[in-house]
């Protein structure tokens, strides 16, 4: 049998009030060649229950303990099966119902990252913009020298590409792990300006902003130099106190 183009993954922990629309999304996408992964944490309340109500075909499930979200998402590299995979967490879901037809159009030529636009919804479901950074149409290593300028959920890379998540981050490995990503690839896919995904403004970097920030400081010296990081930095001071005043 062959395997499918898409893994999407989701990770859970004890996250029932916000799983529903996760599940929904999926159920409405109208490209059917992917698996779904269900990689939860011991959940104790009615997540999994949600999931399996949820008949969504293709799921496979695994819970057992884990040492937080990222160590989840190495377990979830482990045992996808998609040729990419799509990290959709509980309250994350797809913009549309053809989101993943989208997605899957631009994969001819198996580009090493597929791409696209992230709208932010509230935990309501309501659309209260788009994400304050705007995903380029052309993306590069190098694009990430700007900040974290594509969702992780936005991201979607070829499984061959991954390497595991940097654990040593506790809130923004993501960002580590894309731009490693980005290195291995030589060529990505823009899937258009309409947004594939819309992300939950109150996630777990939302909840921890300024330690994220910290990490990401880290991790852009540690991939682009302390010096221009810093003179990077002042240009985001810039730009940050454009957009409060305007």
């Amino acid at each position: 049998m062959n395997a499918k183009l898409f893994t999407i993954v989701t990770v859970t922990w004890n996250a029932a009030q916000v799983i529903e629309p996760t599940l929904q999304s999926v159920r409405q996408q109208t490209c059917m060649d992917y698996e779904y992964l269900v990689v939860d944490g011991a959940s104790t309340d009615q997540t999994l229950e949600l999931v399996r109500q949820a008949d969504i075909a293709g799921t496979r499930i695994f819970s057992e303990p884990d040492r937080g979200l990222y160590d989840a998402m190495n377990k979830a590299i482990a045992r996808a099966e998609g040729q990419y995979l799509v990290w959709l967490n509980a309250g994350d879901r797809f913009a549309a119902p053809d989101s993943l037809a989208r997605m899957a159009a631009c994969a001819t030529g198996a580009p090493g990252v597929i791409y696209g636009q992230t709208q932010l919804v509230d935990a309501t479901g309501q659309v209260v913009g788009m994400r304050h950074l705007t995903a380029p149409k052309t993306l590069t290593a190098d694009s990430f020298k700007h900040g974290m300028l594509v969702c992780h959920q936005a991201f979607v890379a070829r499984r061959d590409l991954m390497p595991q998540y940097d654990l040593h981050y506790r809130f923004s490995a993501d960002y580590d792990w894309c731009i490693r990503v980005l290195q291995a690839s030589e060529r990505n896919a823009y899937c258009g300006d309409e947004p594939v995904i819309s992300f939950l403004t109150d996630g777990l970097t939302d909840k921890y902003h300024k330690k994220s920030l910290m990490e990401r400081y880290r991790i852009m010296c540690r991939h682009y130099g302390t010096l221009p990081t810093i003179a990077r930095h002042l240009g985001f001071a810039v730009r940050h106190l454009r957009r409060k005043f305007t």
